[in-house]
C-alpha cells in the first residue's frame, strides 16, 4: 500500500539565525546523521514475506523516495541479492514481533546516496554468493545504518568500499562472517565514515579492516581470531580516530587485538581498554600505543601516531568511557527492539566476558548453521 506523507522536516531560517540541520533521526550520529532518506516521499507498506512481487521488500525497495514499513514479521528468504534505491528509509521497527531478517541474499546501496536502514537483520548466509556481503555499500554516500544486525557474509558482513562518504554505522551488531573468509567489515578507499557503539564479534579478522578517514568510537571487540581492529597497511595515507572502544578476547582469540598497521596509517588513540585474561570479569587494562603492532606480525610496523583528533561530523558522537560504552552497547547493538534466538546467543557470548563464543571453522560447509542456525525459522 502506498500513501502520500504529508510531514515532512524543513529548516527554516528566521532572521538573523542560522539553520540547524535536521538529523535523520533522534540519535543519529556522526557523518551520515543528516541523511533524509525517503522523507516527503511516499510510505510503502511490506505485506508479505516473498521474495519479489506486490507488497515484497523487493518491491517496496525498488523506488526511491519511499519510506519503508512492515505489517508482517518473519523472515524473507531472498534468492538472490537486492540493491535498494536512493533517497529510502526503511523502518524495521515498524514490524510486529521479532521484527524482519533478510535472509539467504546480499543487499546493495551500490552507487546510491541518501538511505536510512534501522532495525534490520540482514543475513547472507551459505547460499550467498561467495565473495559477498551481507550489507554492501560502493560509491555510496549519505547513509546510516542504525540498530541493524549484519551476519554470516560469504566474504566480510559488511562493506563500505570505493569512493563511498559520509556514512555512519552505528548500534549495529557485526558478527559471525562465514566462509570462505569469515571478516567482519572492509572499510576501504573511504571518506568521512562514523562506526559508533557497534558489536564486533566471532570474526576472525577485520573488526574492521580501516582504509580511509573513520571515526572508530565507543565500539565493543569481542572474540576475534587472527587480528581484531586492522589498519589499511597500504602505501596511500589513511586516518583514524580510535576512542574508548572495548577489546575483549574470547576463546578463539590470540592477543593481538589490533594490528596490520603501517607507517601511512595515522592513528589518534585515546581512552580505549583491553581484557585479555579470559576471566568472566570485565577487567581490562588502558590500551597503550606499543599496543597497535606485535613482533610477530611480519611486515607490518607501528602506525603513526597524532596528537590530536581531527575529524569533526556535523552531528558528534556522544562519547562515553569505554566501561559505560560496553554496557549500552550490549543492551543496544543489533537489531534489538526484539531480539531473536540467534541475536541473543550473540549477546550471551559477549556478556560471558571470554568464557563462551566462537568463529566459524572454514572446513565446515554447514557454514552459519554452526552458529545455530534461524532458530525456529531454520532452513
Amino acid at each position: 500500500m502506498v500513501r502520500t506523507l504529508l510531514v515532512g522536516a524543513f529548516c527554516l531560517a528566521a532572521s538573523g539565525f542560522a539553520s540547524v540541520p535536521t538529523p535523520a533521526f533522534p540519535g543519529a550520529e556522526g557523518f551520515g546523521a543528516l541523511a533524509t532518506g525517503g522523507r516527503g516521499g511516499v510510505e510503502f507498506h511490506v505485506t508479505n514475506l516473498a521474495d519479489s512481487g506486490a507488497g515484497s521488500f523487493r518491491d517496496a525497495v525498488s523506488e526511491p523516495h519511499r519510506t519503508v514499513v512492515f505489517d508482517v514479521s518473519g523472515v524473507i528468504r531472498l534468492k538472490s541479492d537486492v540493491s535498494l534505491s536512493g533517497d529510502l528509509s526503511v523502518l524495521g521497527e515498524t514490524a510486529p514481533g521479532e521484527g524482519v531478517t533478510l535472509y539467504g541474499g546480499g543487499v546493495s546501496l551500490t552507487g546510491k546516496s541518501n538511505v536510512i536502514l534501522r532495525f534490520l537483520r540482514m543475513r547472507e548466509g551459505i547460499a550467498g554468493g561467495r565473495g559477498r556481503k551481507s550489507l554492501s555499500l560502493n560509491a555510496s554516500s549519505n547513509v546510516i545504518i542504525d540498530h541493524c544486525s549484519i551476519e554470516w557474509g560469504r566474504w566480510d558482513d559488511f562493506g563500505a568500499t570505493v569512493g563511498s562518504h559520509d556514512i555512519t554505522l552505528q548500534y549495529c551488531l557485526v558478527a559471525e562472517g562465514i566462509h570462505p573468509q569469515s571478516f567482519g567489515a572492509l572499510i576501504d578507499s573511504v571518506e568521512r565514515v562514523t562506526l559508533s557503539h557497534n558489536l564486533w564479534m566471532n570474526n576472525e579478522s577485520r573488526n574492521p579492516k580501516a582504509k580511509g578517514t573513520i571515526q572508530f568510537v565507543n565500539n565493543v571487540i569481542y572474540n576475534w581470531a587472527i587480528t581484531g581492529l586492522c589498519g589499511g597497511h597500504s602505501e596511500a595515507d589513511h586516518v583514524l580516530e580510535v576512542i574508548g572502544n572495548y577489546f575483549i578476547k574470547g576463546p578463539s582469540s590470540n592477543n593481538r587485538f589490533a594490528g596490520q598497521f603501517l607507517a601511512t596509517d595515522h592513528v589518534y588513540q585515546s581512552g580505549n581498554y583491553v581484557d585479555l585474561d579470559v576471566d568472566g570479569r570485565l577487567d581490562g587494562r588502558l590500551v597503550v600505543p606499543t599496543d597497535f603492532h606485535q613482533p610477530d606480525e611480519s611486515g607490518y610496523t607501528f602506525p603513526t601516531f597524532v596528537a590530536k583528533p581531527t575529524l569533526r561530523p556535523s552531528v558528534p558522537v556522544s562519547l562515553e568511557p569505554a566501561e559505560q560504552a560496553f554496557a549500552r552497547v550490549l543492551a543496544e547493538a543489533g537489531c534489538s527492539a526484539h531480539r531473536d534466538a540467534v541475536d541473543r546467543r550473540l549477546i550471551s557470548e559477549a556478556a560471558s566476558l571470554g568464557q563462551k563464543g566462537r568463529t566459524i571453522p572454514h572446513t565446515d560447509p554447514r557454514g552459519e548453521a554452526l552458529a545455530g542456525g534461524l532458530g525456529s525459522a531454520a532452513p
